[in-house]
């Protein structure tokens, strides 16, 4: 699958995640020239991970996503379709209760968990309103979801250089560090078509979230929302 739509098969996009496991977090820091790093670092201090609090990270891949929340004391469940990305990361962290899950229907109890995140995968999930009323349902009352997502920058200038970038650069960076460069053209064209943070925050509400908010990071290159379950 090398052409994008928010019409997703979810087998095809977890082949996709399945054939790029194994340099997944190199080729993000290369091509995030860096600032992928960086906006980890904001998604940790957004959840605001507690000793013994039951933290879901929903699309986690190889689970680079979840130690912050690990190293803060929460029990942190990784979770992905990709089976692929699954195993790299139990290799790297055979500690991690690893789960395969399709974020449309979660493999999980009403109201489990403290908080629930997702980086950088929503807009890969075939039904993104289900996925965030999944996410809704297994957090308990008082929690919280912190999504971080590519987003619009809200500069026009910037706006079109990212653009141009997305689409005539990134494939070639990827290429040098990828074995399957057109799984990023996939990336960069979806990134493309998803909502802006208005629209993700519109979404958020409808799926029943309260105290909606986001922030820009990098000019709005991606942007962290927030929710709250009443």
């Amino acid at each position: 699958m090398t052409r994008a739509s928010l019409e997703k098969q979810p087998h095809e996009v977890a082949s996709m995640f399945d054939d790029v496991a194994a340099n997944y977090d190199l080729t993000n820091d290369v091509i995030s020239l860096g600032q992928a790093r960086r906006w980890r670092k904001e998604v940790a201090r957004a959840v605001d991970a507690r000793p013994a609090q039951k933290i879901l990270d929903l699309a986690a891949g190889t689970a680079t996503s979840s130690q912050p929340f690990a190293r803060a004391g929460a029990y942190v469940v990784p979770c992905d379709f990709s089976i692929g990305m699954l195993r790299v990361g139990k290799r790297r962290h055979p500690w991690m209760p690893f789960t395969a899950g399709d974020g449309t229907k979660l493999p999980f109890k009403d109201e489990t968990f403290d908080a629930v995140t997702i980086s950088f995968g929503l807009r890969n999930i075939q039904d993104t309103d289900q996925a965030l009323r999944e996410l809704y349902r297994v957090t308990k009352p008082g929690g919280r979801v912190v999504i971080c997502e590519f987003s619009q920058p809200a500069w026009a200038p910037f706006r079109r250089v990212y653009t141009e970038y997305l689409m005539r650069a990134l494939p070639p960076v990827a290429r040098t560090v990828c074995s399957n460069p057109d799984a990023y053209v996939y990336l960069a064209e979806s990134i493309r078509a998803w909502p802006d943070q208005a629209g993700l925050a519109g979404l958020l509400k409808k799926a029943g979230w309260s105290q909606v908010a986001w922030r820009d990071l990098t000019g709005g290159v991606v942007a962290l929302h927030r929710g709250v379950r009443v």
